[in-house]
């Protein structure tokens, strides 16, 4: 009689839970191949936008196991688990994750904005947070520069992202303004004429039209008459072209007479008689 019981206790949870636990296994299965079918969309869609391999595999995780999860909670409200509660200890749990990861959750954010927007990529020389550098390595937390000293500066990705940014590397050429100075009794038309045939000899200078070399005169300072010298040149020419005309500007302005001023000071020496 007792087994009897069992068998018809049995019969009855079958017949309960059953077409529950049945349409539970038919949802995960649907489910997986639904969630499979749009991470394979998703995929497809990264890899034509050229997003960087490390922030697509880390993405790629996320939005799987977000899917899963929610997955997980549909089948187990299926079966008739209260998932109300279940829902509000994640919840619960990703709010404190979050305040106790506040600053690395903030270097994450700005990570993803960085890989997804490119301002910057690696081997680009920028300035950023008062560092100058070539762009090393973009991880999710934070980039790394190699500085023109040689060494490593490590930028949190979140302070990276929400200040400003130059990228020197981002277009071909670039234009300079080399400022000279000379004393207000020396010859303004010779000094310009002397500095522009310089620049002029220079073969790495580019001459387009628009972009052709200029000299003009910009502050009447208090101890000097200042000019502008501006020229375009490629990146990999930049910096050569600029110590050039630097050292060369000097050396042949005071081969013509020009005087070249520099701060200074007169002392003059009162004797009092007391």
């Amino acid at each position: 009689m007792e087994l009897q019981n069992w068998v018809n206790k049995g019969y009855d949870i079958i017949i309960e839970f059953g077409p529950k636990l049945l349409a539970a296994i038919l949802i995960f299965i649907i489910g997986m191949w639904i969630i499979k079918s749009v991470m394979k969309g998703i995929r497809k869609t990264m890899e034509k936008r050229d997003y960087d391999i490390s922030l697509r595999k880390f993405l790629l995780n996320l939005i799987s196991w977000v899917f899963k999860i929610i997955l997980i909670i549909v089948v187990l409200g299926t079966v008739g688990v209260e998932t109300t509660s279940f829902a509000a200890v994640i919840a619960a749990a990703g709010l404190a994750i979050g305040l106790a990861l506040q600053g690395s959750l903030a270097n994450f954010a700005g990570g993803v904005l960085i890989l997804i927007i490119k301002p910057f990529k690696v081997g680009d020389f920028i300035s950023a947070q008062g560092v100058d550098g070539t762009v090393k390595e973009i991880s999710i937390f934070n980039t790394t520069l190699n500085t023109f000293g040689n060494q490593l500066a490590v930028i949190p990705n979140g302070k990276l992202s929400n200040d400003n940014i130059i990228n020197y590397s981002a277009e071909p050429i670039r234009r300079e303004a080399l400022t000279f100075g000379i004393g207000y009794d020396s010859d303004i038309k010779l000094t310009k004429d002397i500095l522009l045939k310089l620049v002029n000899e220079q073969p790495e200078v580019i001459q387009d039209e628009g972009k052709e070399p200029a000299i003009m005169v910009t502050e009447l300072a208090d101890s000097s008459v200042n000019f502008s010298l501006r020229y375009w040149a490629k990146n990999e020419d930049f910096w050569s072209l600029r110590w050039i005309i630097l050292e060369e500007g000097k050396i042949r302005l005071e081969a013509a007479g020009i005087e070249i001023p520099f701060p200074q000071r007169d002392v003059h020496l009162h004797k009092v008689e007391g």
